[in-house]
């Protein structure tokens, strides 16, 4: 199953660093997506993989995460 992890950031710099380390570590841009108004970063992985994301994310200083599943409709 996918999940649909989210990391909301105090400020847009952390975003945009959290964003950029997941391109670079080789996530496909078209499973992430920054929000510039709300300062969140979105990554759509599989369950397997959850914990490589979050670990990514954290290192950036999160003020939260979470995951739902992901649904396409």
């Amino acid at each position: 199953m996918a999940l649909t992890v989210t990391a909301a950031y105090g400020n847009l710099d952390k975003a945009i660093n959290a964003f950029d380390e997941l391109v670079s570590d080789g996530f496909a841009r078209e499973e992430l997506f920054l929000d510039r108004e709300s300062n969140q970063v979105k990554v759509i992985a599989p369950e397997t993989v959850k914990r490589e994301v979050e670990e990514i994310l954290l290192r950036h200083e999160p003020d939260r995460i979470w995951d739902r599943p992901y649904h396409i409709e």
